[in-house]
């Protein structure tokens, strides 16, 4: 059955939380914005490559902060508003690093990650290059990767002063540090765009 929600409306974590269908929709301060509804092959398969890479250093180095991929709720309240019913922005970002474990609960991250990594579509371009960035960077998650499937690279970002400095645009020619890590970690892109067979 299809939900009947009115996008012209403000809703919180508590209402988010009745909608059991298969869409995938993310809060921006009371507002629905709707995801598109199974990323394609090419989102697929660098989402799984990058997350194989992280999980592999994380596992090798005992770490303890917690790797996730989408779809995994990050709620970002106002000030410590944790009540369910005073939340109202959510996001699902393809690929999270949360260092801080009073973060999570059994529902996701309440609070900022330490890093974000969302993999652009067309129809979530700007999103993810705009408004997400902006958020990510008020919240003050520490690191941000934009990753262009297509073009093949990702634009690296990091969190100096309350303000994001661009690390770098890195090609799959590059190995890309991962900065939460001071330089213990990079990750080699040509295991992230494979060479079309």
């Amino acid at each position: 059955m299809e939900l009947q929600l009115d996008l012209n409306k403000r809703y919180s974590f508590a209402d988010y939380l009745t909608w059991f269908d298969d869409k995938r929709r993310e809060l921006w301060n009371g507002f629905i914005k709707m995801m598109t509804p199974a990323p394609n092959l090419e989102h697929q398969e660098i989402s799984a490559n990058l997350f194989t890479d992280f999980s592999i250093f994380f596992r090798k180095n005992k770490l303890k902060c917690k790797l996730f991929h989408a779809p995994f709720d990050v709620r970002l309240p106002k000030k410590d508003e944790t009540d369910d019913k005073n939340i109202y922005t959510v996001v699902q970002p393809d690929i999270v690093i949360i260092c801080d474990k009073t973060k999570l609960d059994k529902r996701g991250c309440m609070g900022a990650p330490d890093f974000i990594a969302e993999i652009i579509s067309p129809s979530t371009a700007e999103r993810d290059m705009i408004d997400k960035y902006k958020l990510y960077e008020a919240e003050g998650v520490k690191e941000y990767w934009i990753v262009f499937p297509s073009e093949q690279f990702i634009n690296a970002y990091f969190l100096v002063n309350g303000k994001y400095e661009l690390s770098g645009i890195f090609t799959r020619e590059h190995k890309i540090p991962v900065k939460i890590f001071g330089n213990d970690f990079e990750i080699d892109l040509k295991n992230v765009f494979l060479e079309e067979d």
